[in-house]
């Protein structure tokens, strides 16, 4: 029985079936899977979904990772619950993205879907109430397992109960757009936690209001802030291999001589709001003729959620608009826009070092470790263009250019002061926002949630 456990939809290896039928193990990164190695030397055990046919069978065959326990639920039931739930309402909701549907049949579909995030969360309750040792401490990840807590707290009372949401919280006039019951069972289930943890003070607050518009409080949860930060020492060693190396040649080629570079990193989520970054720097070649040939926008778009149709659709239209801008502006000698749509970490990294502006302008974000990522490995200091929406903007505020997401001429503007910003001054901002951005490396800030809950009084 383990006295430490992690819930979440995706674990921290995923398999991949062969075509000789050899199952080949991958390891996921992020800050979840460093963070988890806090505690790897506890009793600890993580719990995850089976994700694909690779995952299911390495289920069926009994292989897996030591301290991990993958659950073969249903496909048909994960589906409605990720795709359906999580990632088609509770994220857009949250990201203050959701249209509300004119389709009649909603409801109904929603009804089933919801049925089946029901089950896809007590699939995860029972299996963590099945191994947690007596007074163990469990710490639920994100939106996908919102009911797991207080489920679990039925099943298992003794139980030390954690929850952390990796998103924005909405504010209650958008919360409320859910039908009321679904609002009131949402925010029960997480009340089921003994803690709740946010990555800032802004969504802490958001969800307080919307307990207190919907269940009358927060009742006897508390509520924490844990703002996740870059990983230093990772990150500074990492960005020195000599597959970054090769890749920042093929960049500073791509660039030319003697320019400077606007760089995003992003997944071609809509709310990281790509589209507009780059009409903002369309802005500024039509507004300011001088930076033509001067300047190039580094946009490395990775998609994200492709069995989507409305993400399959932003990310054709990220190409379309990278496309757009380099007939109109471009010329033999100049590429306006360099787009690349393959995730590489190496190239990114890249990108980071030799960035003279990192563009993030998201229309709401949880944190976005890009922000904090830049700084840490950029080689001669990085004028940070913020949205004022993404959750790193709390930490960061008094050193970056900070713009409103909406505003296109207003983020060209920024755009502007930062290609104009000198030396000097860029590297004393990026120095101040490094040490920023680390103060709560991945696996810190595991343990201090973990702490925080054993803390708790009764324990």
């Amino acid at each position: 029985m383990a006295s430490v456990l992690v819930a979440s939809n995706r674990g921290p290896v995923t398999y991949v079936l062969r075509d000789d039928g050899a199952l080949d193990a991958r390891r996921g990164g992020g800050g979840l899977v460093s963070g988890l190695s806090a505690v790897s030397a506890e009793d600890s055990l993580w719990v995850c979904a089976a994700l694909g046919e690779g995952d299911r069978e390495a289920v069926r065959r009994g292989v897996g990772e030591p301290g991990v326990r993958m659950l073969d639920i249903d496909p048909a039931v994960h589906a409605d619950a990720y795709n359906g739930i999580a990632n088609s309402v509770l994220w857009f909701v949250h990201h203050l993205l959701f249209q509300t549907p004119l389709e009649p049949t909603f409801d109904a579909e929603f009804r089933r879907q919801w049925a089946s995030y029901e089950a896809y969360n007590r699939a995860f309750a029972e299996a963590l109430a099945a191994e947690a040792a007596t007074g163990a401490c469990v710490l639920v990840q994100d939106y996908h397992l919102a009911l797991v807590p207080g489920m679990l707290r039925a099943l298992r009372p003794d139980l030390r109960i954690g929850h952390f949401s990796h998103t924005p919280w909405a504010p209650p006039e958008y919360f409320r757009m859910l039908p009321d019951d679904i609002a009131e069972q949402l925010l029960r289930g997480m009340l089921g936690a003994d803690r709740l943890g946010f990555l800032t003070r802004r969504w802490a607050d958001a969800f307080a209001a919307c307990c207190e518009a919907v269940v009358g409080g927060t009742g006897g949860t508390e509520l924490g802030v844990h703002g996740l930060g870059a990983d230093a020492d990772f990150l500074r060693e990492r960005s020195h291999r000599p597959d970054v190396e090769s890749a920042m040649a093929a960049l500073r080629e791509q660039i030319g001589e003697g320019r400077q570079a606007i760089v995003r990193v992003d997944r071609t989520e809509l709310s990281k709001n790509i589209v507009r970054g780059m009409h903002a720097y369309r802005h500024l070649l039509e507004t300011r003729p001088e930076l033509r040939g001067r300047v190039v926008h580094v946009a490395f778009a990775y998609p994200s959620r492709q069995d989507l149709a409305v993400y399959r659709d932003y990310t054709a239209e990220v190409a379309r608009v990278a496309e757009e801008i380099n007939a109109r502006y471009g010329s033999a000698d100049w590429t306006p826009v360099v787009l690349h749509v393959k995730d590489d970490f190496a190239r990114s990294l890249a990108a980071y070092r030799l960035a003279d502006v990192a563009l993030v302008n998201p229309i709401r974000d949880g944190m976005n470790l890009v922000a904090k990522e830049v700084p840490v490995v950029s080689d001669e200091g990085c004028v940070l263009v913020l949205s004022r929406e993404a959750g790193a903007f709390e930490e960061l505020s008094e050193d970056v250019l900070a713009v409103n997401p909406y505003d296109v001429t207003g983020t060209a503007d920024a755009l502007e002061r930062a290609l104009s910003m000198g030396r000097a001054e860029r590297a004393e901002r990026t120095k101040r926002l490094a040490a920023a951005a680390t103060a709560l490396p991945p696996q810190l800030w595991f343990r201090d949630q973990l702490e925080a809950l054993r803390a708790l009084p009764g324990a």
